[in-house]
């Protein structure tokens, strides 16, 4: 009886989420305040109703109850308790309920954070997040329910969560990704809610700014949890693969960052106004992208939750209304956006647009790259592979002219710069970025690598224009502190997000250029040098955990003949499914990782085994974590919850709130 109560859950769900999509949205072209009203109400009930749902669905797992048809695809009893609760979104089903849940958090955030914005704008922006959430929900009732039951005779036990997701990393990591990925609804929201009211000024952008921020910083946080999760889960050494299910995290991330940055410019400078619209319409295509991908039966892999192509059909008609309607409205409403404002070649607006335009393109290639392979296969019935290769070669180059311009674009001046002025900021850090670039990889690991040499030079380009841009914004203060207190938080969290961009660049430079690795064959007793360090295998133990059996090797690791670390990779098989799964042993360090990922055991009990040294591994994450605190800093500058904005209208017979808006919306 409780599963049916998530279904019905469900169902009032669909029902608010119709209202939210049609009712505000009437009433703001009417003018009526009463339907306008309705959009906060009614965002509680959705959320109220979508977390029920959520909460029985966990509750089946909990209490094993496997008539639930999703329940006993997806846990068993053996399975830990805490893998039954993140099972919830072990698969299609659930995962899709978590993401309309997490959906539905972003919708009532914005009800509450936005009572002091013009009543009309408000139920334009909550209407197209009903019209959304609503064709999720109707979406997961039509094809994937995930209270569908298994009748008459229920299995006795379930079947299994695949091995590679009991982890801690897969606790975490879907929640922040989806999190990460519709809060980039919420801009799409605003943008659509201002082309449908005419108010496409400063405005708008910076109601946006915040959300776009936020939505950037857990999506970011996201896609490194998701590389985290492969580096020391799926035994290859690396942290990123090009995988088909991996690229729309990151297409989405480029397009979002391009959209935070245009939205500082129209914010403060009133131009880029119909670019900024049309990324913010693309940033929320690449989420949409990303679902239709996992869930369309194009391709398996260990991310991918659906094999029934009806599935990626709704999800494509979704897809194709919802980014067609919006390309259409923007195509009628794109020549009414005209900016008086102008500035140079030279100039912060020109190094921000160039900075967009790399990061679009960037985000194209990754696309075609992506789906080439699918739209092939396709129409030919062959299988071709499009790897990292393509990907490295197109991409890197890209990302390095990004780089570039992202240390000249803080410094640069509003308007125009002239050529003097940028020449005398950064003539030196350009030369002392060289001097790093080429000494540091020198100096610390005592190798020479060409590609290692022109990333250091990037990464310390960056870190020497942060320092240089700070010094200069306190030089003329009375004293530092009253400098740096004068500073306000979206600066600190853009210098933040650029510091973490250069400490990830060192990861990757140190760990791609200067890691090592080895496969071997030890038995007990034998030794293998790898670097300074030494690993010598000493036996193989029996190991019974809660839900599978697993044979333990003891790998012992010296260095200049003193023992450093006890490494303990397993190889396991799972009771219930009968999976085998390899569990690597890392030991994690500042400086250096090393890593031991175990294969087949031979007749005479020898294992065969890789063993990896990788420099500065934990450099790439740190450096995500940076960014993603960063774009959380500058989500929370005060100035967004102070605003003083002139908005411009265009013409709108229907718009009923007043040309000026000076608001202070509720903390």
């Amino acid at each position: 009886m409780i599963p049916e109560l998530g279904s019905f859950s469900l169902i009032l769900a669909l029902c608010l989420s119709g209202l939210l999509g049609t009712l505000p949205l009437a009433g703001a072209h009417s003018g009526n305040a009463l339907w306008m009203n309705l959009a906060r109400p009614l965002t509680v009930g959705i959320f109220v109703f979508l977390g029920l749902a959520i909460s029985i669905l966990a509750w089946a797992f909990a209490t094993n109850d496997f008539s639930v048809s999703f329940v006993a695809q997806h846990s068993n009893t053996l399975l830990p308790m805490r893998y039954k609760l993140t099972a919830v979104w072990g698969g299609h089903e659930g995962s899709f309920l978590l993401w309309t849940f997490m959906l539905a958090g972003w919708i009532l955030s914005v009800g509450t954070f936005s009572r002091s914005m013009p009543l009309d704008f408000v139920a334009r922006v909550l209407a197209v997040l009903g019209l959304l959430i609503f064709s999720y929900i109707l979406f997961m009732l039509a094809t994937s329910n995930p209270f569908d039951r298994i009748v008459p005779l229920p299995p006795a036990d379930g079947a299994d969560l695949n091995s590679a997701l009991q982890d801690l990393a897969f606790i975490l990591h879907p929640p922040t990704l989806y999190m990460g990925y519709v809060g980039f609804s919420v801009v799409f929201a605003f943008a659509i809610a201002a082309l449908l009211s005419g108010r496409m000024d400063a405005a708008w952008a910076r109601w946006s700014r915040p959300w776009a921020n936020l939505s950037w910083a857990i999506l970011t946080l996201g896609i490194a949890l998701g590389s985290w999760w492969a580096y020391y889960e799926l035994g290859w050494g690396g942290y990123w693969a090009w995988d088909p299910v991996e690229n729309p995290p990151l297409i989405a991330w480029l397009l979002g960052t391009a959209l935070i940055h245009s939205l500082a410019v129209t914010e403060k400078r009133g131009v880029f106004r119909s670019w900024t619209v049309l990324l913010a319409i693309l940033a929320f295509s690449g989420s949409l992208l990303g679902t239709f991908i996992t869930r369309s039966g194009l391709l398996t892999s260990v991310h991918a939750f659906a094999s029934d192509p009806d599935r990626g059909l709704f999800i494509l008609g979704i897809l194709g209304v919802a980014i067609g309607g919006s390309l259409l409205l923007f195509a009628l409403r794109a020549p009414l956006m005209k900016s008086e404002a102008g500035f140079e070649l030279l100039s912060r607006e020109m190094f921000l647009l160039t900075n967009n335009l790399l990061l679009v393109v960037s985000a194209a290639s990754i696309f075609l790259g992506t789906l080439f392979p699918m739209v092939y296969q396709a129409l030919t019935d062959e299988l071709i592979s499009i790897g990292p290769p393509y990907f490295n070669v197109v991409f890197v180059p890209l990302m390095l002219i990004l780089i570039a311009f992202l240390g000249i674009g803080p410094i640069s001046r509003w308007k125009k710069t002239s050529a003097t002025y940028l020449s005398k900021q950064l003539g030196k850090v350009l030369l002392a970025s060289m001097i790093l670039g080429v000494g540091l990889p020198l100096l610390v690991l005592l190798e020479v690598s060409i590609p290692a040499t022109v990333t250091m030079i990037f990464a310390s380009w960056i870190l020497l224009s942060i320092v240089k841009d700070l010094a200069a914004k306190v030089a003329n203060k009375s004293s530092l502190e009253q400098g740096l207190r004068g500073l306000s938080l979206s600066y600190y969290g853009m210098q933040t997000a650029h510091f973490g961009i250069a400490i990830m660049l060192v990861g990757v430079a140190f760990t791609g250029y200067f890691g090592a690795e080895r496969s071997v064959l030890l038995a007990a007793g034998d030794s293998v040098a790898l670097g300074e360090y030494e690993f010598t295998q000493v036996g193989t133990s029996r190991v019974n955990g809660p839900n599978y059996f697993a044979d333990e090797v003891l790998i012992e690791v010296t260095r200049q003949g003193e023992l450093i670390r006890q490494l303990h990779p397993q190889r396991r098989l799972y009771i219930a499914s009968g999976t085998p799964s390899t569990e690597m042993a890392i030991d994690p360090g500042f400086f250096r990782d090393l890593f031991v990922t175990l294969g087949e055991q031979k007749d005479n009990g020898a294992w065969s085994m890789t063993i990896y040294v990788k420099p500065f591994a934990r450099w790439i994450w740190l450096g995500a974590l940076f960014m993603a605190f960063g774009g959380s800093l500058a989500a929370a500058d005060k100035r967004y919850r102070r605003l003083r904005v002139k908005t411009n209208i265009l013409h709108s017979r229907h718009h009923t709130s007043p040309v000026t808006a000076s608001l202070n919306p509720a903390k």
